[in-house]
Parts: structure tokens; sequence; C-alpha cells
């Protein structure tokens, strides 16, 4: 069954196109994908997120557990801080890829991918392994909605008392917004731009819908658009941020993704930190890069990847880039044609183009 987010209705309203994705019936767009894309580049997009998932793990062993199921190093998090972060198989492939909040020593919540959260439920309580914590799926007590770009602060802060200039990147508070009290408000997102991540209780109803509505308003007068899944997909690859079931998967290891910055091997012991440590210490034979088309035509997800005649990969992610104006995209390649400007072809239906290895992310925001 496909399920719907407290926002629907309201999607309805404003004309979205929708798609089911991750088990939900979301919107891909609204006024058109490169018109929200370029929105949040430029002002400021707002995007429904409630599909995604959230796990809550109390108790006097949660800072144990979050260590041992992730890769990351969260005894390095102090109160009110967030950690990108994976769950780990034991072959150092991903469960999943998610962010980790800490609210004390024994709190902890976890925002995780929308089509994963049973999967990551089943996957941490598995190896609670008598420790003393509860994990609670809380995703149906949130709705989350994003702002995001550089008018982003500027349209929140007029909702809230909370000083946003207060909370830095990848950090988050407790407040009250739009009147709504108890809001998780979170200096993070999926687009490559500043803004917040807004958990919206739904102790009422009507929560969620009231926020959307008065950030609509609030964000009018200077261009905030509602933004749907074919931008932020757009967004996200521009800035290089790791898409799950695309750029990885439980096939891809951390390492290979290249995220070693979330890898800490010196914090203890972990799931997958033995496999992790071999392919380090032996050397990757693959590894993700991003590619530019030389050619005026994009590759898509899933076209054949070839150095030389011999299909090597496949494009992860590919689309072309609104706000770059270019065809990009993500793919892993062996090891010796990783080097930036090392050259290779794609398969475009019935040719062959040209790519080539570029520098990431492809676009970095402006500080």
């Amino acid at each position: 069954m496909v399920e719907r987010t407290p926002l629907y209705q309201v999607h309805c309203a404003l004309g979205a196109r929708f798609i089911q994705f991750g088990g939900w019936e979301m919107p891909v767009h609204y006024t058109g994908a490169i018109a929200e894309h370029l929105a949040v580049r430029e002002v400021a997009g707002m995007f429904d997120v409630s599909h995604m998932g959230r796990l809550e793990i109390r108790g006097p062993d949660a800072l144990a557990l979050v260590q041992y199921v992730t890769c990351n190093d969260a005894a390095r998090l102090r109160d009110n801080q967030v950690q990108y972060s994976a769950l780990t198989t034991p072959q150092g492939t991903f469960v999943d890829d998610l962010t980790v909040y800490r609210f004390s020593h024994d709190h902890f919540f976890l925002c995780v991918n929308a089509a994963n959260r049973e999967k990551d439920y089943r996957w941490i309580f598995d190896h609670i392994q008598g420790r003393d914590v509860t994990l609670y799926d809380v995703t149906r007590r949130y709705a989350q909605i994003a702002v995001q770009g550089p008018a982003a602060e500027d349209i929140v802060q007029g909702l809230t008392d909370v000083a946003l200039d207060h909370i830095r990147t990848y950090w988050f508070d407790v407040g009250e917004v739009a009147g709504v009290p108890h809001t998780i408000i979170s200096r993070t997102g999926y687009t490559g731009e500043d803004g917040f991540e807004l958990y919206v209780p739904m102790d009422r109803q009507m929560n969620a819908e009231w926020v959307w509505d008065r950030l609509l308003e609030a964000g009018k007068p200077v261009g905030l658009k509602p933004c749907g899944l074919a931008a932020r997909n757009t967004l996200r690859l521009e800035a290089r941020m790791m898409l799950y079931g695309n750029d990885i998967d439980e096939s891809t290891t951390v390492l290979e993704a290249g995220l070693t910055w979330i890898v800490k091997f010196d914090k203890g012991e972990f799931i997958g930190r033995e496999a992790l440590l071999r392919q380090k210490q032996q050397g990757l034979h693959r590894r993700l890069v991003g590619f530019e088309v030389l050619d005026r035509v994009p590759a898509r997800d899933g076209y054949p990847v070839l150095i030389g005649d011999e299909e090597v990969s496949r494009v992860t992610s590919g689309s072309y880039a609104p706000f770059l104006k270019k065809n990009i995209g993500l793919t892993y390649l062996p090891i010796e044609y990783t080097s930036v400007g090392t050259p290779f072809k794609i398969r475009v239906r019935q040719r062959t183009v040209d790519a080539q290895v570029v520098p990431t992310p492809f676009y970095k925001r402006k500080k």
C-alpha cells in the first residue's frame, strides 16, 4: 500500500504532479523541476520530506549502540549536534546512510531513508545484544519540512524566536515554529545550500499544514517555491550527495563511495570495521567518481559505462544540471581510471558519447 504524508492535500491544492517513491506518493514537481531547482540555488525552496524514516534510541547504552551500528564516531558529538554516517554491514557496505542527532548521552535520533525504514529498524534492533536501550520508530510522530536556499534563514526566522544564526551547520535546536512548540530546527539539508529541516510534531493533525502554509506566506515576497523530488534529486547530484539505491547500497563499501571521512577506525569496534580496514590496507579496486558528458545529451541512471569497448560499470546517477548547465553524473570506475581528466564513454540509447572524470562536488555554494 502506498503511503501519503500529512501534507498530501496541500500538494494537491498546489497542483503538484505525483510519483511513487520509497513506498510513498510524493510530489515530483509543481511548476517545473528546473524552475524549482533554480529557486533553491538563487532564493529558496521548500520540500515535504515527511516520507523520511525517523528512529529514536533511548537508554543508558544508547551511545554504545549507535557507535556499534554506525561507522562514524558518535562519541565526538555534543548535545544538539548532527552527524552524517552510515549503518554498515559486516562487509563494510551500506545498510543505509543516515543523519545522527544527539539530544543527550542516552537519547539519539536517527533520520534514515524512507524505503529503508523498516529494514534499518530491524537491523538496529537485531544488534541491541543485551544493551540497556529502547528503539522506537517515531516516523509518524513528525512531519518533516525542508527550507533550503540563500533566503532560508530569513524566512524561517520570521516564524520563530529561536536565534537561527546561533545554529551552526549540522547542529539543531528545539523550539516553537509558527506557534507549534517542540519543533526540531536542524541546520541540515540535501541540496548543497544553507537551510533547515523542521521536524514538526504531529500531536495535532493540522500542525504540518499550518507550518507549511505559514512558511509559504513568509517566503512569497522573496520568491520561495514549493519543490518536488525532481529538483531535490538534481540539487543533491550537483552537490555530490549520495542517493541510496543508486550510488550506494549493500554491494558498495563506504570507502568505494568516497566517504572515507565518515569511517573512524580509531573509535573502537563497529560492524564492518575489519572489512573496511582490510580494504583500506589492500587498496581499492574501484571508486565512485563524478563525470561530465562531452555531448548535448544527458547520461541517465543505468546507462552502460565503457572503457574502450568493454562495459565496466553503469551510471549510478545522471542528469542535466540546471544551475551548472551541464550534463553530469556519478559512476564507479576501476581505480586506474579515476583520475580527474580520464576519458571514457557512455552508451546513450543507440550510440556512445564521450565523458570524462571531473572534480566533485560539481557545485559548492559560496560561504
